[in-house]
């Protein structure tokens, strides 16, 4: 119900929303703890199962692939059967899988056990969305909320690597995955006793089965096209299924213009402030991703940090993305977001100017600079995260939160694949086609991890694993390079479209 203008601004939120804000931060930390971790465990994984240059992305991407295909279905039964009831059901497939995840043999196993958690993973994240705005009903406690969500993966990020650091050092690298277990336990726990089931109080006709399966194969031939294009460049399977993507996307959209009650109401997307801020939120994910995947094995592979001492080093980014959401919060009173969203963009490409160029200068100066970069940018994630989602949630009708919470977690989840697709694809390029393998170690020529492991075993091991070092480094200045482009392009593209617009939400909604 929307509160009305005369309310006084002095409302504070009660005992039970702080306790379900806590349990709803949950996933939200858990899914960064686990994005963190993983990228801390790749050189782990990549010594165990061996995988190939592609399937180390796969098994970063199999989760986002997944998910980024479910999301808009997932929204629209949370909003129709219940989100707290879609939200127990994922904490539960998402507790066993990482169970299972933990004890993979091989990359292929790896890679499965991934996409189920994206299965499940995209029942979590718009339920605690939607959750959150029927819990903060008030506007200014809605955005306050939204910050501490955003900080969840601020939080997340802090504890990620130094749990994970510490997990890594004195445990195989499947600890990274048995982590999550504990938190879907309380989730399940607590969940039940302090968050309000929360559906749509208008249900919309019957679930068009022909949509839902129309958007997951038009979202996950998108995303797969563009991780083929990025890896394989112009190849004819590439571009089929990145065409067949599109074609799908363009029939989902002119059904649900058709229908009476479609999947997705994609006349939000007429809104500049909300697709703008979708836009945002997937080019400052995107960033954050993608340094994360370079920076995290350039930290332990090119300096020989540990893991735990890595992750310290990335500590004052995430404390900062934090502090920058509860900003957030406070600046969108008085400053226009066509100023603060475009901000954030650009100090996502200030981080990556930062983290440009490091050459072949003194550890202890690379590994300085490259936490620095990560400051700056983290400033501005947490910055675009908060504002974002408050505009997404905010111009959508109350009874479909749902999918515009699913929409917010799509635009996060391919945010995140272009990261480690998009700019993970320009470090394996410029590192293969830079490092000088001897013969016999071609296998050194797929990841850094693998020139390590090769060569421990070869007499010339120093030559080639200095190759290697030297090769990944030019290939992350180039990934910075790539980053500051993206961001920037993004950052003029949502300033030119928010310049005009003056409010949050259309008038009439909350």
């Amino acid at each position: 119900m929307t509160l009305s203008a005369q309310q006084p601004a002095t409302t504070r939120p009660t005992r039970r929303q702080w306790a379900a804000l806590a349990v709803l931060v949950l996933p939200v930390l858990l899914i960064s703890i686990d994005m963190t971790v993983l990228s801390f465990a790749l050189p782990a994984i990549s010594e165990a199962v061996s995988p190939t240059g592609t399937q180390l992305l796969w098994i970063v991407d199999g989760y986002s692939l997944a998910i980024a295909g479910l999301l808009v279905t997932m929204g629209t039964l949370g909003d129709r059967y219940g989100a707290r009831k879609l939200l127990l059901l994922g904490a539960a497939g998402f507790g066993v899988v990482s169970f299972l995840a933990a004890f993979a043999d091989s990359a292929t196993a790896l890679i499965a056990a991934r996409v189920a958690l994206g299965v499940f993973g995209a029942t979590l994240m718009p339920s605690t969305l939607s959750l959150l705005r029927s819990t903060f009903t008030d506007r200014e406690q809605r955005r306050t909320a939204f910050a501490v969500w955003a900080g969840g993966f601020a939080a997340g990020g802090a504890l990620g690597p130094i749990v994970g650091g510490w997990l890594l050092e004195h445990f195989r690298w499947g600890s990274v995955f048995l982590l999550n277990v504990p938190f879907m336990v309380a989730l399940l726990v607590l969940a039940p006793v302090v968050v309000r089931e929360h559906r749509s109080a208008e249900p919309q006709g019957k679930l068009d089965l022909v949509s839902v399966a129309v958007s997951i194969l038009a979202l996950t031939g998108l995303v797969y096209g563009i991780k083929a294009l990025a890896e394989h460049g112009v190849a004819t399977t590439a571009v089929a299924v990145f065409a067949a993507g599109v074609v799908l996307g363009v029939v989902f959209v002119r059904r649900q213009l058709q229908l009476a009650h479609p999947l997705l109401d994609v006349d939000l997307f007429r809104l500049p402030v909300f697709r703008s801020s979708v836009l945002a939120n997937l080019m400052s994910i995107c960033g954050m991703t993608g340094m994360l995947f370079a920076v995290s094995q350039y930290l332990q592979l090119v300096l020989g940090l540990r893991p735990l001492t890595a992750g310290l080093l990335l500590l004052p980014g995430a404390v900062v993305t934090f502090g920058a959401g509860l900003l957030a919060a406070r600046l969108a009173r008085t400053v226009r977001l066509g100023v603060l969203i475009p901000t954030g963009l650009l100090l996502g490409t200030a981080g990556y100017t930062v983290m440009a160029f490091l050459g072949s200068g003194e550890a202890d100066g690379a590994a300085l600079q490259l936490a620095i970069a990560f400051v700056v940018l983290s400033m501005g994630a947490g910055l675009a995260e908060t504002l974002t989602n408050d505009a997404i949630l905010s111009a959508a009708p109350a009874h479909r939160a749902g999918a515009a919470s699913a929409i917010s977690e799509t635009a996060y989840e391919v945010g995140a694949v272009l990261g480690t697709t998009v700019l993970g694809s320009v470090l394996n390029a410029v590192y293969r086609h830079q490092v000088q393998v001897p013969a016999g170690a071609e296998a050194a020529r797929e990841t850094l991890g693998a020139a390590v492991e090769v060569s421990a075993a070869r007499p010339d091991g120093q030559e080639l694993l200095a190759s290697a070092r030297e090769a990944f480094t030019r290939g992350l200045d180039a990934t910075a390079v790539a980053g500051m482009l993206l961001t920037a392009v993004a950052a003029l593209v949502v300033w030119r479209s928010l310049r005009g617009s003056r409010d949050v939400a259309p008038a009439g909604r909350a």
